[in-house]
């Protein structure tokens, strides 16, 4: 007998064979059956609920996400919205306030693209505000940190510091770090704090759980570190975990994972391990992203290769042979190029593992046939044309036309997966497919 009923419905069940139902009952929490079907197991300890007509679709899962900086959130300086770097600075100050000299200040979500003056900042500002604490504020893509100088000593990041490979530490005319910090240089101040800046709460990943239900969700793909998938064992331990959870191992990981015989799948219904993410490039907001050609307005300025293609190759070959999935972020159109063609060796190779690149953001056309040819997945997230267009137009101008080419990957084949890459925008999954 059904545990659940809902009757007087508009269901919506992506069944071919009955799309539509009035009716669906559940048994030990699953789908049992639709319309006369389903009323036909009801009990006296059925539990039925009249929906009055209202919409149910079968619970959405997010491909690509980065949860637990979602549910972190709440404790960081929220830069979102901020219209100037003024206002931004405002917000640190006032969290300055109230914190003990030389307590680490976190923050996130700003971008320069949205202030009055699109420039980015420096350490000057922020110094002003709060001299006596290392101030580490995220750029709303992840991709770069404006740190002051408390934050530059503590890192020892210097003007004889030299760029680390796949990142940049910008530098004013005379050579000293301005506090920008992109890609991997980030890592310079995120390995001096000898504590987890990406500690989680489990209160708060609990509430950040619940929100995901209130939208729909009910199944993620997780991008994030070490730190993240403790905090998802912690709760899936205590039975608490009513999220699907199928995590990505970052590949600085991956020697370890493959060390353990960790394999793609590993885990349970609750919380199963993906693959791993490779970085190809940065992102078009830091102008990191790899480009075939210049950003327009610049001489030669083409991003940033995060991991030269041929140790991508390295290891996402490792991993395909350790059956592990390979995901590779990709923003710009070499970026792109550079991981299919990755992939295509691969295949060569006779290596079957499942191959994805995560964002797909600028693609040459040349390059659109491949995905479905490779069998490659395209993972995008299109609440990002929304916030992107206006910079999408300023940095590559004419090639924009192959931008978020989400119809031209569908007519080429390629399958697609969408996701929302929150906290970079929003969780609500129905914005993203509005996008779309």
């Amino acid at each position: 007998m059904s545990d659940l009923i809902l009757t007087n419905a508009a269901i919506y069940t992506f069944d071919p064979t009955r799309p539509r139902a009035q009716a669906i009952a559940f048994v030990n929490g699953r789908v049992a059956a639709f319309d006369d079907d389903a009323r036909a197991l009801k009990s006296a300890r059925t539990e039925t609920i009249d929906l009055r007509e209202r919409i149910v679709i079968p619970g959405l899962v997010d491909s690509h996400i980065h949860f637990t900086g979602y549910a972190m959130g709440v404790a960081r300086v929220q830069l979102d919205g901020a219209r100037s770097v003024e206002e931004a600075v405002a917000r640190v100050a006032a969290r300055a306030q109230n914190v003990k000299p030389g307590e680490w200040i976190f923050g996130m979500g700003w971008n320069q693209m949205d202030w009055r003056v699109p420039q980015f900042p420096n350490k000057n500002s922020l110094d002003a505000v709060a001299p006596n604490n290392p101030v580490v504020l995220d750029r709303k893509d992840g991709h770069s940190v404006w740190v002051n100088s408390a934050a530059l000593r503590a890192a020892n990041i210097t003007r004889a510091t030299r760029d680390p490979d796949g990142g940049v530490i910008d530098r004013d005319a005379s050579g000293e770090p301005t506090g920008l910090l992109r890609e991997k240089a980030q890592d310079l101040v995120s390995s001096s704090l000898g504590f987890e800046a990406d500690y989680v709460a489990e209160n708060d990943l609990l509430a950040a759980i619940k929100t995901a239900h209130r939208f729909g969700l009910t199944g993620i793909h997780n991008i994030e570190g070490a730190s993240a998938l403790r905090a998802f064992q912690n709760v899936r331990a205590q039975n608490k975990l009513t999220l699907r959870v199928l995590h990505m191992i970052p590949a600085a990981n991956l020697e370890n994972a493959i060390a353990v015989g960790l394999q793609s799948g590993f885990g349970d219904e609750w919380l199963r391990i993906g693959g791993v993410k490779i970085f190809a490039d940065g992102s078009l907001g830091s102008q990191t992203a790899w480009m075939l050609e210049p950003f327009e307005g610049t001489r030669d300025q083409r991003g940033v290769s995060v991991t030269p293609k041929t140790e991508m190759e390295r290891l996402a070959r490792a991993a395909a042979r350790a059956k592990l999935m390979v995901a590779i972020h990709a923003i710009g159109d070499r970026a792109n190029r550079d991981a299919l063609d990755v992939f295509e060796k691969l295949r060569g190779e006779n290596l079957s593992e499942n191959f994805r690149i995560e964002h797909v953001q600028h693609l040459h056309p040349a390059d659109l046939p491949r995905f479905r040819a490779l069998n490659v997945i395209a993972a995008m997230q299109p609440i990002h044309q929304t916030s992107d267009y206006q910079m999408a137009d300023q940095l590559i101008g004419a090639r924009g036309r192959w931008t978020y080419a989400f119809k031209s990957l569908l007519n080429a084949g390629a399958t697609l997966a969408f996701g929302s890459d929150c906290p970079v925008e929003t969780l609500d999954p129905l914005v993203g497919i509005h996008a779309a």
